[in-house]
């Protein structure tokens, strides 16, 4: 392990020193008798790796290996190889990746490194070149690709912000002495913070190691492994209103307290440390001397550790040590309390902290599909709280329902899968004294012809348009060319307004596959990519005929389903992906339910 990160690792951050470049890295993996942390020493900029809709091909050790590392070796930016996929159903766009992505922002990394860009060397086919079926379609001939700069912009303003002050995280878990050794996932420390996790995960941990009753399951299709794998996605919150990061040896030995906390050169601070007790996937938990003589030297000065029941006759009668399985349902009583903790919701909101000179932002994420109505209540709550919405870029004060116990309290319905930040900051002005909101009625214009919709064919060139009454998914329409096609049609129509001088126009569409960028009287009024899929339109509005243009793009899924069936010379796409699709059922597109415009 130290010669891995001694003579590879540190030769690689001399070489790249000289070249005046900085040095990137992954995760070592479980490939060699190593360390996953202690690589990252000598890496300028850490990087984990997660997949989408491929549970065993997914990195959550990479990922908490990286955040870790960056967090007790003072890196700053943390990357993550993003949205990585095998066998892709080439249904991937925007909305559908925003969910893991943010959980995996709220994980602590903050740069993500899109997986992966494909040169296509050629004008006239597409998709074109992939790699085989792994990674994210994402190059100049995705059907979105133009529409997309609304989602990096998004990507964006999140990294902007979470590379802003420090991280905060209370809580620090020891990695061990045995070789290989990595972070530890959530479910490795269940036995060990039962109280913590609470009865309900407990028990679920129980059942899920039974293994009883849990067949083989298949993510994505074609792809078989065990239904009892411990998902990413089942432990969203998982210290219940604590972070927590892993600390190996060379950590451990750079350690020292600072006013009842444990601090790192780089600036990590922790309020407790954790020593895992044994589990049945690592049985065989020894300590050193050296090991023990350091962690007795931070008790005695004041640092609250946690040790594990087979560990604690290192530990008799020594001060600020407690044993472990620890039962409290919070860290309390060793002077700790939650840092986020959601009253109502729980489990459905994923959350990071970073801590600036001016005050906090929180990033706290809807991992649910569907809206939901959260109270939350935050530790670092100061003078104000600011709202940003990194999807359009608005920001307004909110208002706190209420301060418990010196916490400040938020109700707050989120849409399904949205994400917002929570900046508190210092002012002389009490947040109970910002503007009200104001309560105005609404105005719903309607539309004043049927619907033209056009459909360009970006390959052959052919153009189709027709009039229709209601909006319907593409793949209702009888005509095998609408029916099976990938790509963007235009919605025209046209609205009439009053005078709409010092008043709000926005647009709202209830159901939207998959992507559509928005134009009134040729004035491109953004793109909507993500719940709840509405945009400001005020700027493009006037007094009397107002037109409006909707141009909503798919996917490339139903139009290989649909060249697939035809012979080779009437096929429009072209790919060197293996076609998996056979049998396959098409996706939704274009607009499905209503548009409407709200004058407020």
């Amino acid at each position: 392990a130290e010669l891995v990160n001694d003579v590879f690792y540190s030769t690689l951050k001399k070489l790249s020193k000289e070249k005046g470049c900085s040095f990137s890295a992954e995760s070592i993996a479980p490939t060699m008798m190593s360390d996953g942390l202690l690589h990252y020493k000598n890496v300028d900029l850490p990087m984990g790796e997660f997949w989408l809709n491929s549970p065993t091909h997914d990195k959550p050790n990479d990922m908490l290996d990286a955040i870790s590392a960056a967090h007790i070796y003072g890196k700053n930016i943390i990357q993550a190889e993003a949205f990585t996929s095998v066998r892709m159903n080439w249904g991937e766009h925007p909305g559908n990746l925003k969910i893991v992505g943010d959980r995996n922002f709220s994980l602590g990394i903050n740069k993500m490194v899109l997986h992966v860009f494909t040169h296509n060397p050629w004008i006239n086919k597409k998709p074109g070149m992939t790699l085989d079926g792994v990674g994210l379609y994402y190059q100049r001939d995705q059907t979105w690709f133009k529409q997309s700069k609304a989602w990096i912009d998004y990507l964006t303003r999140c990294q902007s912000l979470l590379q802003m002050g420090k991280p905060v995280v209370d809580i620090a878990v020891f990695t061990g002495e045995e070789v290989p050794r990595r972070s530890l996932l959530p479910d490795r420390l269940v036995n060990t913070l039962p109280g913590i996790f609470g009865k309900e995960k407990v028990d679920a941990e129980k059942k899920r190691l039974e293994n009883k009753g849990q067949p083989l399951r298949q993510i994505p299709d074609g792809v078989s492994h065990s239904a009892n794998m411990s998902d990413p996605e089942d432990w969203i919150d998982p210290l219940n209103g604590y972070k927590y990061d892993s600390f190996n040896p060379d950590a451990l030995m750079m350690m020292h307290v600072k006013n009842g906390r444990v601090v790192l050169p780089g600036g990590a601070s922790y309020a407790v440390l954790v020593i895992p007790d044994q589990h049945a996937l690592n049985p065989n938990i020894f300590m050193s001397a050296e090991v023990q003589k350091k962690l007795k030297q931070l008790a005695d000065a004041g640092a609250k550790i946690i040790v594990g029941k087979e560990l604690m006759k290192f530990f008799a009668n020594e001060k600020n040590i407690s044993p472990a399985p620890y039962f409290e349902s919070s860290f309390e009583k060793l002077g700790v309390k939650k840092d986020v903790e959601v009253i109502t919701g729980k489990n459905t909101i994923a959350w990071t902290h970073r801590k600036t000179n001016e005050g906090n932002i929180y990033l706290l994420s809807n991992q649910f599909g569907s809206e939901q109505k959260i109270k939350i209540s935050f530790r670092e709550g100061m003078s104000y709280c600011l709202l940003f919405d990194p999807v359009s870029g608005k920001q307004e004060y909110l208002e706190r329902s209420g301060v418990k116990e010196g916490r400040n309290e938020f109700e707050f319905t989120f849409a399904a899968g949205q994400s917002l930040f929570f900046v508190f900051g210092k002012t002389d002005t009490d947040v109970d004294m910002l503007p009200q909101k104001i309560t105005t009625t609404i105005k719903q214009p309607g539309f004043k012809n049927k619907w033209l919709i056009t459909f360009n064919n970006s390959i052959d060139k052919e153009r189709k348009s027709f009039t229709i009454d209601d909006f319907y998914t593409w793949t209702n329409f009888p005509d095998s060319a609408l029916k099976y096609f990938s790509g963007t049609a235009i919605y025209s129509n046209s609205f009439e307004l009053e005078a709409v001088s010092k008043r709000q126009v926005q647009l709202k569409i209830d159901s939207l596959y998959n992507i559509a960028t928005i134009k009134v009287n040729g004035i491109d009024c953004g793109t909507i990519w993500t719940h709840p899929y509405s945009i400001d339109i005020t700027k493009a509005v006037k007094p009397g005929e107002n037109k409006i243009e909707i141009e909503v793009t798919n996917t490339w899924h139903n139009r290989l389903i649909g060249d697939e069936q035809l012979p080779q010379e009437k096929r429009v796409t072209w790919t060197t992906a293996p076609f998996r699709l056979k049998g396959k059922p098409l996706l939704p597109a274009g607009i499905v339910g209503t548009v409407k415009i709200l004058v407020r």
